[in-house]
């Protein structure tokens, strides 16, 4: 009776140039078979000719083939896995840091300050102190300083993030943006990868 062999791509890994294993890019459940499954070579991984680069499905169904031929193989989640070559940890640059601060600092403000100059957010609120108290005022404070806390506020609670705390344990959207950013970047290094091997394919025929 021949082994049934589970394979799970894992979605992205990170390497240095030699073999790639299957063990490094594929979870394994194989009846006991794993530790033995998990030093195969499935392909050559070279960063420096291609810093990103795609084992397939297909790939590892090739090694899996011609070393167990009587095994059944079956796949289990996504059909590829991206290699990226393992960099060195970026340096802290405190002076980038305060200038990128100090133009974000500079662009919200005034952007803040445009929007208010578009909408007439000073008549606005003298409009409606002159409602609530019937007293007319050039500087309206008892609304504008609790109006200038709530934009602060408010930002928080929408980023769901204030300083190093979360509010609760929902994504922010700041971190869904980099999600769906970092997903279309490997998608479309998927379907650039697959271009070059049919291109590969093409030319050798």
């Amino acid at each position: 009776m021949s082994k049934v062999v589970y394979i799970q791509m894992k979605k992205r890994i990170h390497a240095v140039k030699g073999p790639l294993l299957l063990g490094q890019v594929a979870n394994i459940l194989a009846e006991g078979e794993e530790e033995k499954l998990k030093h195969l070579p499935v392909t050559q991984y070279y960063p420096q000719e291609n810093p990103v680069a795609l084992v397939e499905w297909m790939d590892v169904v090739r090694v899996l083939s011609h070393h167990y031929p009587h095994w059944d193989i079956r796949q289990v989640g996504p059909p590829h896995t991206i290699v990226e070559r393992i960099s060195p940890p970026p340096r802290s640059h405190i002076l980038l840091a305060f200038l990128v601060w100090v133009l974000l600092f500079i662009g919200s403000g005034l952007a803040i300050m445009n929007f208010h100059a578009d909408v007439s957010m000073s008549y606005v609120h003298q409009r409606i102190h002159y409602l609530m108290t019937g007293i007319r005022s050039e500087r309206p404070l008892l609304l504008q300083i609790p109006y200038s806390i709530g934009i602060g506020l408010g930002m928080g609670i929408f980023f769901n993030h204030v300083w190093k705390r979360k509010f609760n344990d929902e994504p922010t959207p700041l971190e869904l943006e980099v999600f769906l950013y970092q997903d279309s970047i490997d998608q479309f290094v998927i379907d650039h990868e697959k271009m070059k091997r049919a291109k590969g394919h093409d030319s050798s025929s």
